[in-house]
């Protein structure tokens, strides 16, 4: 992932495995762990894109600064299991 300026806009992807995002009853959630703090939650999703391909998608618009830090998915399940792969924006 390169450095994203801000106002733009960064498309995110996490390639999941271990489970099929499109499981009956589940979405997925999105974390950010903003530099030095914890995870913060920013949202759930349905994966209605890339089903095929076992990825959930989220898109994120007029980016700033506190923006900055890795991207996270996350099962949404009780226990929040990590079945993806983090994603890093530059800073």
């Amino acid at each position: 992932p390169g450095t994203v300026k801000p106002g733009q806009t960064l498309p995110l992807t996490c390639a999941v495995s271990g489970v099929s995002i499109t499981d009956r009853g589940y979405g997925w959630d999105w974390d950010l762990q903003p530099p030095g703090k914890g995870l913060e939650w920013m949202g759930y999703v349905y994966p209605y894109n890339n089903t095929a391909k076992n990825q959930v998608s989220l898109q994120l618009r007029s980016l700033t600064a506190a923006d900055t830090g890795p991207y996270y998915c996350a099962r949404h399940t009780v226990t929040q299991s990590r079945a993806g792969t983090g994603i890093k924006r530059g800073s």
